[in-house]
């Protein structure tokens, strides 16, 4: 007598896209957001497969988040990106219809940047490791998730240099590290110390790796250069795999005092952590640095990204003396 064995059921299309963005090193944030604009597409064609649609509900959608949900044009671009992802990467649907789609333009704004005196109020107000936190953006230009993710191996005295690695774009490079943070920098190593001899006498997880790194060397989250130069007070679960592992600090603490302080300065610039990497790029244009070395300390792909900055230098709107106070 034979028996029928069930054919395993075949994967679901959220599970083969987030399988295929973890090996695409897509960030976790990317891989929620495309997740996320993919179910809505999906919802609003009353859940009708991706496989059965195309051009046409694809720009109806967008058309959708344009008029009535007036969504931005950043934000536009991303809901667009996330589905081109899902038809040539899960379902290998080639697109030539592509470049036919309407894409609205983005608004091209010159960044926030707020002066050395304006930064010396914010840094007041602060105390602790927020304190040393905002000094380490403002002295090298990281991006907030870049500064989280810093290993203790990525902090080299000797050389006076930060090495971020898999920054945005997924690439590696090296920013300048400030003489005036390197004792502070080193009992906050001595701190981190602390908190990782703490985990490997409990014999705890290691730490998150990078996919290849850990499937080489397994054991290499348990190793102190990996450690984070920030290491969270407490565990917590991995949202992608669900391992209870020591994490980073969370970005929403930093966030908040950085937030607070500006308002106790009373500093009315729309602020926030990212304007330091603004400024960090502005003084060191001010100051006379090539902005060949600005692009590479920034990790800008393109010289362009770069040169918003010698919009925001310009004195007194691009340096003209206006006609009314040559009447005084």
């Amino acid at each position: 007598m034979s028996t029928n064995t069930p054919s395993p059921k075949p994967p679901k299309l959220i599970d083969e896209l987030r399988k295929k963005l973890r090996y695409k090193h897509m960030s976790y944030r990317t891989e929620q957001a495309y997740v996320g604009w993919v179910r809505r597409f999906i919802v609003f064609h009353h859940k009708r497969h991706p496989r059965e649609m195309g051009k046409s509900e694809i720009e109806c959608y967008l058309t959708y988040l344009a008029n009535d949900c007036g969504v931005s044009a950043s934000t536009h671009h991303q809901a667009l990106s996330a589905l081109l992802f899902l038809y040539k990467e899960v379902l290998g649907i080639d697109l030539p219809w592509l470049e036919e789609i309407n894409r609205p333009n983005r608004t091209k704004r010159l960044p926030v940047v707020l002066t050395a005196n304006e930064i010396s109020l914010i840094l007041s107000r602060l105390e602790g490791k927020h304190h040393l936190m905002v000094r380490l953006l403002y002295g090298t230009g990281l991006r907030l998730n870049e500064m989280l993710m810093l290993r203790i191996k990525d902090i080299d005295f000797d050389m006076n240099q930060l090495i971020v690695r898999s920054g945005k774009g997924d690439k590696d490079r090296v920013t300048v590290l400030p003489q005036s943070l390197v004792a502070e920098l080193q009992q906050q190593i001595v701190r981190a110390r602390m908190v990782f001899d703490a985990d490997r006498a409990a014999d705890r997880k290691g730490v998150m790796l990078p996919d290849a790194i850990e499937r080489k060397y397994p054991n290499a989250g348990k190793e102190w250069a990996w450690f984070w130069l920030f290491p969270a007070q407490n565990e917590s679960t991995e949202p992608r795999e669900g391992i209870v592992r020591r994490h980073h600090t969370h970005p929403q603490a930093i966030q908040r005092a950085f937030k607070s302080s500006v308002l106790r300065a009373g500093i009315s610039k729309p602020a926030s952590l990212h304007t330091l990497r603004h400024s960090f790029a502005t003084h060191l244009l001010q100051s006379g640095t090539d902005i060949r070395t600005i692009q590479s300390l920034l990790g800008h792909a393109s010289v362009k990204t770069t040169m918003i900055y010698t919009h925001v230098i310009a004195q007194g709107g691009y340096g003209v003396i206006s006609p009314l106070d040559r009447m005084m």
